[in-house]
């Protein structure tokens, strides 16, 4: 099934008009004609079946012929990631959170951040792209970048981990993670948390977990947090 992405997609919709570029991608990509049925998702829960009505090289539309509403689930994942040195590291990490489930994302800029600045709207593509290609109707919120002073001070609900690498007691994350319960999950830079990040955490009421006995790259690590959760949730 191939899936399209708009979010002006109204729930109530009859039809709907592609633009150019998407005209373009329907007709001359995917040689797509008059009659035949695509898919489409406002990325906020909406599957859109519809039938292409009209079609021409800069401008299709199709009717909506079924519509249907899917459920979040019961709880919500928030990952608060710091950006990897290298850019493709990071996209990378956002596809596969989003192919594997995430809520919401936060790019956080840390004392050791080799990386502070990022190219967010190229960033939100790669979570569209990942969404459709894993055939969700529901787009993970993409934050924009935060310092890591400005996030931690914040109101947070729900169970709230860091995972750093200071040697210390700490839980296995599955040990952690009730299901259906909000998670919220700090994962710092290449150079890890400062000393004073990771206490400032735990006055914020942040729990130190483990993700494993071995020591994780960035985006590694977020994925592993990220299947963790899911896997308790779906078990």
């Amino acid at each position: 099934m191939q899936l399209f992405y708009n979010p002006k997609i109204d729930g109530s919709a009859a039809q709907f008009t592609f633009n150019e570029d998407e005209s373009k991608h329907i007709s001359k990509v995917l040689r797509k004609k008059e009659g035949d049925v695509i898919h489409l998702t406002n990325g906020k829960g909406y599957l859109f079946e519809a039938k292409i009505i009209s079609l021409e090289s800069k401008k299709c539309t199709a009717q909506i012929i079924d519509t249907d509403k899917k459920h979040q689930k019961m709880h919500w994942f928030h990952l608060v990631v710091a950006p990897t040195k290298m850019n493709d590291r990071f996209e990378w990490f956002l596809e596969k959170a989003t192919e594997i489930g995430v809520n919401e994302i936060t790019p956080i800029i840390c004392d050791n951040s080799e990386r502070k600045v990022i190219k967010i709207e190229r960033m939100r593509k790669v979570i569209q792209s990942a969404m459709k290609q894993s055939l969700q109707v529901f787009l993970p919120k993409l934050n924009d970048p935060i310092s890591y002073a400005d996030f931690i001070t914040k109101s947070h609900e729900g169970l709230c981990f860091i995972a750093h690498c200071e040697e210390e007691e700490k839980l296995d994350l599955k040990r952690r993670i009730a299901p259906d319960k909000d998670v919220m999950i700090l994962i710092g830079p290449e150079g890890d948390f400062s000393k004073k990040e990771i206490k400032d955490a735990y006055d914020n009421g942040f729990l130190p977990v483990s993700l494993g006995e071995n020591r994780l790259r960035t985006e590694t690590a977020a994925i592993v947090a990220c299947a963790t959760v899911n896997m308790i949730n779906n078990g």
